[in-house]
C-alpha cells in the first residue's frame, strides 16, 4: 500500500470514529488538553463536547506559543552568530520546525478520533518510550514556563522605576526618581513573580486551548507593540548607532553551538500542535497546513525584524533581552509592560501541555505500582498452595493496591482522573516554576538549556521518528527521507548543543 492511500484510509478511519470520539474514554489515547479529570466531565456536561475552533483561532493560539522569550533573544544571537548567518539560521530553523509539526500532524491522522497526543503517537509506535518521551515534553514546557517568570521578574522592577521616574519629573524633580527605602520590595524581582503568578494561576487551570484565544490575541498585541518600539528605535535613536564596521555578517565561533539552541527555541510549539488537531472543527490536512505555514511564516517576519534592527541599533553589545537595552521612557515603559503581558497570557499554553504529560508519567508509575503489588501477590498466592494450605488463596483487588488504582472486571488498572489529581498537578507546576523562577535569573542559560533538549526533542527528534515509524513499510521517498534527516539532525543538536552548554556552565 502506498504512502497516500495509507494515509488517506487511516484518516477516513479517523472522519468515521469523530462523530462518537467525545463519548468514547480512552486512558491511553486521550487528548492533549483533555486527559485531566475534565475529559469526562466535559462529556458528561455536554458544554464543550466536541471540535469548535476555527483557523484564526488555532493559528493565534499557535503563534502566541511561538513567539515568546525567543523574540526577546534574536538581536542577542544575531550578535554572536553575525548577521547573514542569523538570518540563515532563522529560515532553516522555521523550515525544520515547520517540517516537524507537518509529521505531527500526519502521525496524528494514526490516532483514533481526536485523540491525538504524543502519548498516543507513541503508543503506536514506540510504546517502551511513551513516558520518557512525556517526560522530555514535560521538562521543556516546565523551562519554558520558567523563562517567562524570569522576564517577569526582570521587567517590572524596570517599570517601577521607569514610572517612579516620569512621575518625579512630571512634578518637578530632577528626574532622578530616588525610590523611597520603605517600598524597597516594588523593585524586588521576587515580589513581582509572587504578585504575577496569584494572576497566572487561575487562567492556568482552562481546560481547552480554545478557551485562551482571547488571551493569546491580546498578548499578540504585545508583539506588534515590540516591532514598533524596535523599528521606532532604529529610525529615531537616542543614542548613537554603533558603527557599520562593528556590525558582523558572518561570525561564526565555537559559540555558535551555544546560540543555536535560541534559534530551535524560537519556533517551538510542538507541544500544542495536537491540541490544535483536536480541537480544530476542520482538522484536514490542507486546512492544519495553512495554520502551520502562517504561524510560523508570521514568526520568521518578526524574529527578522527585530533580531535585525535590535542589533543594528546596540551593535555587539546588545543583550540577551532587547526590551531591557532602552533607556526609561513612556514608550518603552509601556513596551515593558506589554512585554509582562505577553509572558504572562502565555504560561498557560505551556502549563496545558505539561500537566497533560506529567499526568500520563504519574499514571504510568502508579500502574508500575499496580503491576508490583499484583506480582507480590500472585507469588503470595502460589507460595500458599505449595505450602498446602487450607485457607482460600489471596486475590488483588483495588483494595490491595495504592488507593489512586482500581481495576476493572478484566483486571486491568483504571485511570482516576478525580478534580483532586488535576488540581495537585497544575499547582506542582506553579509552584515549582515559581521556587526556580525566583531562584535562577539568566534567561540566556534557561533558553539555551531548554532549547538543545525538550524543544529539540519535540521540535525535530520525535517528529521524524514518529512519521518513519508509521511509515516503515512504505516505499522510500521524499517524505520518509526527510523524517529520517530531521529525526538525525535533532539528535546531533541535542548532543553538540547540550555538550557545549554544559562546558559553559562548569567554565
Amino acid at each position: 500500500m502506498t504512502e497516500a492511500a495509507s494515509d488517506h484510509q487511516h484518516h477516513q478511519h479517523q472522519s468515521n470514529s469523530n462523530s462518537n470520539g467525545a463519548a468514547r474514554h480512552s486512558t491511553d489515547e486521550s487528548p492533549l488538553l483533555n486527559h485531566g479529570p475534565h475529559h469526562n466531565e466535559d462529556i458528561g456536561h455536554g458544554n464543550e463536547v466536541g471540535p469548535s475552533a476555527g483557523f484564526w483561532s488555532c493559528t493565534i493560539n499557535l503563534a502566541n506559543t511561538i513567539l515568546g522569550t525567543g523574540m526577546l533573544a534574536m538581536p542577542g544571537a544575531l550578535a554572536t552568530v553575525g548577521l547573514l548567518l542569523g538570518s540563515f539560521m532563522i529560515v532553516f530553523s522555521a523550515c525544520a520546525s515547520g517540517l516537524g509539526l507537518y509529521f505531527l500532524t500526519r502521525s496524528a491522522s494514526r490516532t483514533h478520533g481526536r485523540a491525538a497526543s504524543f502519548f498516543a503517537c507513541s503508543k503506536l509506535t514506540y510504546p517502551w518510550a511513551a513516558v520518557g518521551f512525556d517526560v522530555a515534553i514535560a521538562i521543556k514546557c516546565f523551562g519554558v514556563g520558567i523563562s517567562y517568570l524570569i522576564i517577569i521578574g526582570d521587567l517590572m522592577p524596570e517599570v517601577v522605576r521607569s514610572l517612579g521616574m516620569i512621575a518625579f519629573a512630571a512634578a518637578g524633580g530632577d528626574g532622578s526618581g530616588d525610590m523611597d527605602p520603605q517600598l524597597w520590595f516594588l523593585v524586588d524581582r521576587r515580589f513581582w513573580i509572587t504578585i504575577f503568578m496569584a494572576i497566572i494561576g487561575p487562567i492556568s487551570f482552562l481546560k481547552r486551548l480554545d478557551s485562551l484565544k482571547a488571551t493569546s490575541a491580546l498578548a499578540l498585541g504585545a508583539v506588534f507593540y515590540l516591532v514598533f518600539i524596535v523599528v521606532y528605535y532604529y529610525s529615531y535613536p537616542d543614542q548613537p548607532l554603533p558603527p557599520r564596521e562593528e556590525i558582523r555578517l558572518f561570525h561564526p565561533t565555537a559559540q555558535f553551538f551555544t546560540t543555536l539552541p535560541i534559534f530551535v527555541f524560537a519556533f517551538t510549539c510542538h507541544q500544542n500542535i495536537f491540541s490544535v488537531y483536536n480541537e480544530l472543527s476542520d482538522n484536514g490536512q490542507s486546512m492544519l497546513n495553512r495554520i502551520i505555514t502562517t504561524s510560523i511564516g508570521s514568526a520568521v517576519v518578526v524574529y527578522h525584524i527585530i533580531g535585525f534592527l535590535g542589533y543594528l541599533t546596540f551593535g555587539n553589545v546588545v543583550g540577551s533581552n532587547i526590551i531591557q537595552m532602552y533607556n526609561a521612557s513612556l514608550l518603552v515603559t509601556i513596551g515593558r509592560i506589554a512585554i509582562v503581558i505577553l509572558v504572562m497570557f502565555s504560561f498557560p499554553l505551556q502549563a496545558h501541555p505539561c500537566r497533560a504529560c506529567l499526568d500520563k508519567v504519574l499514571t504510568a508509575l502508579v500502574q508500575f505500582w499496580q503491576s508490583f503489588f499484583k506480582k507480590a501477590a500472585d507469588y503470595s498466592t502460589l507460595n500458599n498452595e505449595n505450602d498446602d494450605h487450607d485457607d482460600e488463596p489471596s486475590t488483588v483487588t483495588s483494595s490491595t493496591l495504592p488507593n489512586s488504582v482500581q481495576l476493572d472486571e478484566h483486571g486491568e488498572p483504571i485511570q482516576v482522573t478525580s478534580e483532586l489529581k488535576y488540581t495537585l498537578m497544575t499547582m506542582g507546576i506553579l509552584i515549582g516554576s515559581y521556587l526556580i523562577a525566583i531562584t535562577v535569573s539568566e534567561l540566556e542559560l534557561v533558553l539555551s538549556l531548554v532549547g538543545s533538549t525538550g524543544s529539540t526533542a519535540i521540535s525535530f527528534i520525535l517528529p521524524g521518528s514518529f512519521y518513519y515509524k508509521l511509515h516503515k513499510n512504505d516505499p522510500w521517498n521524499g517524505r520518509k527521507i526527510l523524517s529520517v534527516c530531521l529525526a538525525t539532525y535533532g539528535a546531533l543538536v541535542m548532543i553538540i548543543c547540550l555538550s557545549a552548554n554544559i562546558r559553559r556552565i562548569s567554565h
